[in-house]
C-alpha cells in the first residue's frame, strides 16, 4: 500500500502478500546482482582461461572485506527508516535518509584509496597463486575505483527498502546489469574498435555500467517529489543520527567484514590446493549463489516488513511475518538442493567444457547443496533480529559459526582427515547448521526485544514460529 509520503505501509493487510511481494524484486535484484559476477566469470573463463578465472574468483572476497564495514551502514539506515516509517514519523525518516549519503560518500573514498594501496599484500596475504597475481591486482585496482559509484546505488536500495519499495532499484540495476553485458564481450576480447584488454576489460565494464545506473537513479529521485530526493544543501552530518545507525550497522558491519576476512581464510585454504581447485570453487560458488538468493531476499524482505511493524507495534504481524518467510524459504531451498543432487554438471557447462573441472564442481554441489534448507531458515531468524535492531546477535552467531567452527573444522577434515578439497565443502554444510540452530534458539529466548529505535515496549511478546 503506497502511504502517499514516498514510501509504502507494510503494517496493514497480508503479511503472506507482503513478504511475496517485497521479496521478488529482491530475488530478481540478487540475481542481477550476481549476474554480473556470472557473467564476468562466463567470459572470462570461456575465453581467457583457468587462469583469469582463478584470478576473478580470488578478488571477489577481497571486494568484499573491503565494502562489507561500510555496508553495515546501510543495513542501519535500512532499519532506521523502516522503524520510521512504521512509526509514521517522517521528518526522522527524511533525516537519517540525509545523513545516510553523507557518512557513504565520505567511507567510498576512504575505502577505495586503502584498497588501491593495499591489494597486492591483501593477495599476498591469502596464498593467491603466483601465476593469477598480477591479473587479480589488475581486476581489483579497476573495480575499485568504481566504489563510489556502487555504495551510491545501495544506499539509494536500502533507503528504498526501508520505506517499502523494493521494485524501483531493480529498475536502476536492470539497465546497470544490461550495459555490463553489453560492454563485457567488447572490453575482454575486443570486438570492433574497442582493444582487448582482458580480465581488466571484465572489471572496467563493471565500473562503467555501474556509475550509468547510479546517475539515472539520482536523477529519476530529483524528478520526483519523494522523501529521497537528492539536494547537497540538506547533507548535514547528524550526529545523534550516526550514533543511532553505528548501534545498528556496525555490528552487520563487523560481522560482514569478520565474515569476509573468515572467507579469505577459507580461499587461503583453497588457494593451496592450486589453480584447478580455485577454478572449480569459482564455479560452485556462482550457482551456490543463485541457489541460496531466494532465502536472502526473504530475509531482506523480513528485516523491512519486521522493521516496519515494530515501529508500529504491531507483534502479530511480525509473528506472522517470521512465519510465512520461513515457510517460503525453507520450500524453495529444498527444491534447489533436489536440483543439485540431480544435475548440478548440466548448468555448469556453461563455465566450462573441462570434463576434470565439470566433475569436481559437481561433486562440491552436491555436498554444499545439503546446507540450503539450514541457512534458509537461518537467513530467515538473522533478518528478523536485524529488523528488530538485535544486530550484535546476528554478529555473534556469524562470527562463532565462521572462525569458531567452520575454518578449525575444514582445516581439520581436509588436511588432518585427508578429506582434500572436500573437507572444505563439508566443513560449510556443516557450520550452516549450527548456525542455523544457534539464531533459532535466541529467536525462540525472545532476547531481542525492546532493541527497536521507536520504543514499544514487548514484554509479553511470543515468537510463534
Amino acid at each position: 500500500m503506497d502511504s502517499g509520503r514516498g514510501g509504502y505501509d507494510l503494517t496493514e493487510g497480508s503479511m503472506l502478500r507482503h513478504v511475496i511481494s517485497f521479496s521478488i524484486p529482491m530475488l530478481l535484484g540478487n540475481m542481477l546482482q550476481a549476474l554480473y559476477n556470472t557473467v564476468d566469470s562466463i567470459w572470462v573463463g570461456r575465453y581467457l582461461g583457468p587462469e583469469a578465472l582463478g584470478a576473478v574468483s580470488v578478488s571477489f572476497p577481497i571486494i568484499f572485506v573491503l565494502i562489507s564495514l561500510v555496508m553495515g551502514t546501510t543495513m542501519g539506515a535500512t532499519v532506521l527508516v523502516a522503524q520510521y516509517m512504521g512509526a509514521k514519523q517522517t521528518d526522522m525518516v527524511k533525516r537519517t535518509i540525509n545523513n545516510t549519503f553523507v557518512l557513504l560518500t565520505v567511507s567510498a573514498a576512504v575505502v577505495m584509496v586503502l584498497g588501491i594501496n593495499f591489494n597486492k599484500q591483501i593477495l599476498r596475504l591469502i596464498n593467491t597463486p603466483p601465476e593469477i597475481m598480477t591479473m587479480a591486482a589488475d581486476y581489483l585496482n579497476i573495480f575499485l575505483m568504481g566504489l563510489v559509484f556502487m555504495f551510491g546505488y545501495n544506499a539509494v536500495s536500502a533507503i528504498l527498502r526501508g520505506l517499502g519499495d523494493s521494485r524501483t532499484p531493480v529498475v536502476f540495476l536492470a539497465i546497470s546489469t544490461a550495459i555490463n553485458i553489453v560492454l563485457d564481450p567488447l572490453l575482454i576480447i575486443g570486438i570492433g574498435p574497442f582493444p582487448r584488454m582482458g580480465i581488466a576489460g571484465a572489471a572496467l565494464a563493471t565500473t562503467i555500467a555501474q556509475g550509468i545506473s547510479f546517475f539515472i537513479a539520482v536523477y529519476y529521485l530529483n524528478s520526483r517529489n519523494h522523501l529521497l530526493s537528492i539536494n547537497l544543501k540538506s547533507f548535514v552530518f547528524d550526529k545523534h543520527i550516526t550514533a543511532k545507525t553505528i548501534k545498528i550497522g556496525i555490528p552487520s558491519g563487523i560481522q560482514m567484514s569478520v565474515v569476509s576476512v573468515g572467507m579469505l581464510a577459507v580461499s587461503s585454504l583453497i588457494n593451496s590446493f592450486g589453480t584447478e581447485v580455485v577454478a572449480t570453487f569459482g564455479m560452485a560458488s556462482r550457482l551456490d549463489q543463485f541457489a541460496i538468493m531466494p532465502s536472502q531476499s526473504i530475509s531482506m524482505a523480513t528485516s523491512t516488513i519486521a522493521g516496519q511493524n515494530i515501529g508500529a507495534g504491531k507483534d502479530d504481524n511480525v509473528r506472522e511475518t517470521v512465519k510465512w518467510a520461513t515457510i517460503l524459504a525453507v520450500g524453495i531451498s529444498a527444491l534447489f538442493t533436489l536440483v543439485m543432487q540431480v544435475t548440478p554438471q548440466t548448468v555448469l557447462r556453461l563455465f566450462t567444457t573441462d570434463g576434470v573441472l565439470l566433475s569436481r564442481a559437481g561433486g562440491a554441489l552436491r555436498i554444499l547443496s545439503l546446507s540450503y534448507v539450514f541457512s534458509a531458515v537461518m537467513f530467515v531468524t538473522n533478518g528478523f533480529l536485524r529488523g528488530a535492531g538485535d544486530t550484535m546477535a546476528t554478529m555473534v552467531f556469524s562470527i562463532t559459526s565462521l572462525w569458531l567452527i567452520r575454518l578449525p573444522l575444514a582445516k581439520l577434515l581436509s588436511s588432518v582427515a585427508g578429506f582434500g578439497a572436500k573437507g572444505i565443502w563439508m566443513a560449510i554444510v556443516i557450520s550452516s547448521v549450527i548456525s542455523m540452530l544457534m539464531s533459532r534458539v535466541y529467536y525462540a529466548s525472545g532476547r531481542w526485544k525492546n532493541k527497536g529505535v521507536v520504543g514499544h515496549p514487548r514484554d509479553d511478546f511470543r515468537p510463534g514460529a
